[in-house]
């Protein structure tokens, strides 16, 4: 009897730990993801930061082999940010005396649609029902005197940019902090490995950094190709200032997802003024058609190439990534994708180093 009402007692003390400390799990792991859940934007500067120093630290580490690293990263951060100013430089511009010759001309457009419309048959009936041409008369008239609504609401956008600017010099320094002392912070954390391990840690580590910088170089090739593209396109339908829309163009394709649709739209307004409709109606089935072969052909093609990742497996993280986290999502599936394959590489090199050392013959595959 005291036997039985020992081990009575020794399972109720067995199962009372294994609730607690399955309850300490549950709320340690719920309190984390709070916690998480708070920091989500210092975090996401945190990733968007060491992917930023990932991909600086091959023209970083060129340049550190001719001087000291300080000068290095000083040198690669004057080039990225004389990189905006020379497209504002290029850009602006045109566009701001594009927009005032559209508020200034908008009257006379509206003239030349009113005459559109009246030797047009069908838009004749519509006319006498509707007078379409009659209200875009009064909404042209009234164009000039938007434009200081309208500088008010560029304003307000440039407000938005100018807050903005805290997280991106944030990271910036994050990232700077990174390419300065990132290799040190592995190197520490590595000498708590055993040797082996350390050499493979290591050699992922570097693996990972050039995947990420060639993913970065094909993004830009990409790009590049783009604008080519939409420079030729352009130039065939006499759309004028094409050098800085095709720099436009090639910018917002950057931008995983929506960039080189905003980048399409941008030029399908200036078409409208060039020879309306032909030349719009050409343009947008081009960015439709060339859009699709990117996403399909050209983007899995050069990351292929880039970051050895299979085309199939290069649409399917892009999809993932966006469907996920978005922009963000898109902007670092493929890096994620060939960090994923990098590791499982590594770990079946290690499955094959541990096989062979330990004379153990491996199963036949079934």
């Amino acid at each position: 009897m005291a036997s039985d009402a020992l081990a009575n007692v020794s399972f109720v003390n067995g199962s009372v730990r294994t609730v607690l400390r399955t309850v300490l799990i549950v709320v340690t792991v719920v309190l984390t993801l709070y916690v998480m859940y708070l920091l989500r934007r210092p975090i996401g500067w945190l990733l968007i930061a060491t992917f930023i120093a990932v991909a600086l630290s091959g023209p970083v580490n060129f340049l550190h082999r001719h001087m000291r690293r300080g000068f290095a990263i000083a040198i690669v951060y004057i080039g990225l940010l004389l990189v905006p100013i020379g497209l504002g430089a290029l850009i602006i511009p045109p566009v701001v005396t594009q927009v005032e010759n559209f508020a200034t001309n908008a009257p006379r457009y509206a003239q030349d649609a009113r005459d559109y419309i009246e030797r047009n048959r069908t838009l004749r009936g519509l006319q006498r029902k509707y007078d379409i041409a009659g209200e875009i008369q009064k909404k042209a008239e009234k164009l000039p005197t938007q434009i200081g609504t309208a500088a008010s609401v560029l304003g307000d956008i440039g407000l938005g940019i100018v807050n903005s600017l805290f997280a991106l010099i944030t990271i910036l320094i994050l990232s700077a902090f990174m390419l300065g002392s990132g290799r040190r912070w592995i190197e520490q954390a590595l000498e708590f490995q055993p040797p082996d391990r350390a050499a493979r840690l290591r050699r992922v580590a570097d693996h990972v950094a050039a995947a990420v910088g060639n993913y970065v170089a094909g993004a830009v090739i990409q790009a590049v190709v783009a604008g080519i593209m939409a420079y030729i396109v352009m130039t065939i339908l006499g759309v004028p200032f094409r050098g800085p829309l095709a720099v436009l163009i090639g910018v917002f394709d950057l931008i995983p997802l929506v960039g080189a649709t905003i980048g399409a739209i941008l030029v399908g307004i200036v078409t409208l003024f060039v020879d309306f409709p032909t030349a719009t109606i050409v343009w947008v089935v081009f960015s439709i058609v060339y859009q699709q072969v990117e996403n399909t052909v050209i983007q899995p093609r050069i990351q292929k190439r880039a970051v050895d990742i299979e085309p199939f497996a290069v649409l399917v993280a892009v999809l993932f990534g966006s469907t996920l986290l978005g922009i963000v999502g898109a902007l670092v599936a493929v890096p994620a994708a060939a960090t994923i394959q990098i590791l499982i590489r590594e770990w079946l090199r290690y499955r094959e180093e541990r096989i062979i050392l330990g004379g153990i013959e491996p199963e036949p595959e079934g």
